[in-house]
């Protein structure tokens, strides 16, 4: 290992070579363990709904631990000071934890479900299922491609290797070992992954922190720090970054086909149990990470090229050992590569359930070895497409938020509609694209927002925040409670929001699509006399495949033994 000309070190590119053959040759291995020749369409979405804890809940937690997650809450921490990757970590740990209430009733209602949107079509009808699925298209297409951008940027800090050739890399990798058996090599693997990214984050951290200074680091670098990085309780953070990813996190939570994946595929008796331990999981590992952001910028680190996507491979290079910057390199292809194969196969069973088996073929009539060969073409189609957007190398943080915050225009009406009988096709469906037209111009600032037009767009962002936080106290307490702590809020928030919340674009985007999709849906339903039997969702959802899969056997199996 040498240093480079900007005063970093680099791994061979052999090095780089084998560690990569090492990564994902053993993670083909592993689902060459559960492989069979004739694989199951529903097995391949959802493991045959008896996944056991401890599987379950690693997978949930490297699902959420994006690699993307850990640069964007480096940034953050480089952006916003200690605060930055409190706000990141905390709210996104919660948000698994806020997950599970509505899970419970989501798996209730729909034990053998595969998707989400199957759910809305059974629910209302065809217009609302393919806003759900074209949403989580769209949503797991920037997921892939935030990954891809992360993998790049760390294999062309860390090897000669360029970054086109460092996402060929990762996404050849990943296709791999996700294309033959689906959501059952997404699971699996995870779990191996996550023990892998925690036991990295134990060594890695405290190293860095040390070799950069150590606690003499935050006295001497204090001067590089603004007033309101320094400040724990910046107002600057939790506007910018706090409260727009907690609004965020939720819609994620509630609209993301990665999360809805995993629900349907544990024991359900194991719910709660499996996302408490990925909420602690998700928190630690996240907040850690970010720290590296706060210790750049104590440091006086500037991010190469100005691209703070560089950040972490950044600082690992200029403080690690060789053989650190090794296990580095596993923790964080780790993390992304655990995240991206989980939207390989959401993509996969949006594409096999909503498009093919719920819209093509005709009713009852879907072949599930033709499923299988859509699934396997949507994976390959999807590596390619998120190759070639991450070529573009966005800014990660950007693109987290934004998908975030356009799911939001779904929450209300999706959980409503496994609540409230009363919602319609036509209330979703209009709520829905009501929400996205109001979004779009806020989070864009397309218009100009001062005087009336600010004045309304606080408004509507001070109901978001009751929305927001009356969902939220809903799933744990309520429809009694809900309504208080979101009264309260609005109540609470108005004063202090109303005249310049409108300032604030990604944050107020977010808040508008929460509001706007609620209030219409709720005033285009509560006059409706009809009733739902939500029984019914049950008796019309089912497996396509009718034949056993012994491989759903194996990996809880393996659950087994590991809990033992």
């Amino acid at each position: 290992m040498a240093p480079d000309g900007a005063g970093l070190y680099q791994l061979g590119g052999w090095t780089i070579i084998g560690l990569l053959v090492l990564f994902y040759g053993g993670t083909l291995l592993m689902t060459l363990f559960i492989s069979k020749k004739n694989e199951n369409a529903d097995s391949y979405m959802t493991a045959g709904n008896n996944v056991g804890f401890g599987i379950s809940a690693g997978s949930m937690t490297a699902t959420w631990i994006w690699a993307s997650s850990m640069y964007a809450s480096a940034t953050s921490g480089y952006t916003y000071g200690i605060s930055g990757p409190i706000h990141y970590g905390l709210w996104g740990a919660l948000m698994i934890l806020f997950i599970y209430p509505f899970g419970k009733r989501i798996r209730a209602v729909a034990p053998k479900a595969h998707t989400l949107a199957e759910v809305m079509h059974a629910r209302h009808g065809k217009s609302s299922q393919l806003m759900l699925a074209g949403s989580n298209i769209v949503g797991s297409i920037i997921s892939i491609t935030s990954n891809f951008i992360a993998g790049g940027a760390l294999i062309t800090l860390l090897s000669p290797f360029s970054f086109n050739q460092g996402i060929l890399f990762i996404g050849g990798g990943i296709l791999l070992y996700s294309l033959w058996s689906g959501f059952r090599a997404s699971v699996l693997t995870d779990a191996a992954q996550v023990f892998a990214m925690l036991g990295a984050v134990v060594i890695v951290i405290p190293v860095v922190f040390f070799a950069a200074g150590g606690t003499d680091m935050f006295v001497t670098g204090a001067a590089n720090l603004t007033p309101q990085q320094s400040d724990f309780f910046s107002s600057d953070a939790f506007l910018n970054q706090g409260a727009p990813y907690i609004a965020a996190v939720l819609a994620y939570a509630i609209g993301n086909q990665t999360i809805a994946q995993r629900l349907f595929a544990v024991r359900e008796d194991l719910i709660k149990k499996t996302f408490i331990t990925a909420t602690v999981g998700y928190g630690a590992t996240i907040i850690g990470i970010g720290m590296m952001g706060v210790m750049a910028l104590y440091a006086g680190i500037v991010p190469l090229d100005g691209d703070t996507n560089k950040l972490i491979p950044q600082m690992a290079a200029t403080y690690l050992s060789p053989v650190l910057l090794g296990i580095f390199l596993i923790m964080i292809i780790g993390a992304l590569s655990s995240t991206a194969d989980s939207d390989l196969s959401a993509l996969s069973s949006i594409v096999m359930t909503d498009v093919y088996g719920q819209n093509i073929a005709k009713k009852g009539e879907a072949n599930p070895k033709t499923m299988l060969f859509i699934g396997r073409i949507t994976m390959v189609l999807a590596t390619g497409i998120g190759l070639y957007f991450a070529s573009k190398q966005l800014d990660i943080l950007d693109l987290l938020v934004f998908v975030g915050a356009l799911w939001g225009a779904l929450v209300f009406p999706v959980i409503a509609s496994f609540y409230w009988q009363k919602v319609t096709n036509r209330a979703f469906t209009i709520s829905v694209l009501a929400a996205l037209v109001v979004f779009l111009p806020v989070r864009f600032a397309w218009l100009r927002f001062d005087g009336t037009v600010g004045i309304m767009v606080d408004v509507l962002s001070v109901i978001g925040i009751g929305v927001v936080l009356g969902l939220m106290a809903f799933g744990f307490f309520g429809l009694k409670v809900a309504k208080i702590v979101a009264a309260v809020a609005i109540v609470a928030a108005a004063p202090f929001s109303i005249g310049f919340l409108h300032n604030y674009a990604v944050l107020s985007g977010s808040l508008v699509a929460y509001a706007v999709s609620t209030l219409v849906c709720y005033f285009m339903c509560f006059r409706n006399k009809a009733t739902f039997d939500f029984a019914s969702i049950a008796r019309t959802i089912g497996d396509f495949d009718t034949r056993s899969d012994t491989a759903d056997g194996q990996i809880e199996e393996l659950t087994t033994k590991k809990q033992a």
